[in-house]
């Protein structure tokens, strides 16, 4: 049972991931389309700065990725992740 408690809960935490990096791309993607409905490009030139990213995404993805890492710390807790696999889906998450 244990094993299997393990696996699910890493599932859960890989599509966790996968959700935000998706909503991410999702919204990187509507962006651009914006940009080209306007008639402004869709990407800046090679040798501009990169534009700072706006701060309500910043903090949505902030709040994901604490709420993610909450999850990680409840599991470790009930001794379903060991100390090396809530390491390594810390790192994960972390950066991204």
């Amino acid at each position: 049972m244990p094993g299997l408690l393990r696996g699910v809960a890493r599932t859960a935490v890989i599509s966790g991931t996968a959700t935000a990096v998706s909503n991410r791309v999702s919204r990187r993607q509507a962006g651009r389309w914006a940009q080209q409905d306007y008639g402004q490009p869709a990407a800046a030139p090679a040798n501009s700065a990169p534009a700072p990213a706006p701060e309500p995404a910043a903090a949505a993805s902030m709040e994901t990725k604490i709420s993610q890492l909450k999850e990680l710390a409840q599991l470790k807790e009930q001794g379903v992740l060991s100390e090396a696999e809530f390491a390594a889906q810390k790192s994960r998450i972390l950066a991204l």
